[in-house]
């Protein structure tokens, strides 16, 4: 890796976030969400449908399937949760 150039889990949270604004129709920047922050309930005011879409798109996008119930509330806690969610599963 070139030093500056960001790593690959780095990557995969901003994709991530991207994913977020796109499929949950908000209007933040990407810079806006902190990698920790709560997801459902939390400032970006996501619920259960939100929940479902992002859910969805990361199947789409990554092949990665969150189950429903515990499973998919811890992967859903934050954009870190979810990163390493879709790392895990995908080695």
């Amino acid at each position: 890796m070139v030093s500056g150039e960001p790593s690959a889990p780095e990557q995969l949270k901003c994709a991530l976030k991207s994913l977020i604004i796109d499929e949950c129709d908000k209007d933040v920047e990407v810079d806006d969400i902190h990698d920790d922050e709560i997801l459902i309930g939390g400032p970006l005011e996501l619920d259960s449908l939100d929940a479902l879409q992002i859910c969805m798109a990361v199947k789409a996008h990554y092949g990665v399937r969150i189950e429903g119930g515990p499973d998919a509330r811890r992967a859903l806690q934050s954009v870190q949760t979810l990163a390493t969610t879709i790392l895990e599963a995908r080695s």
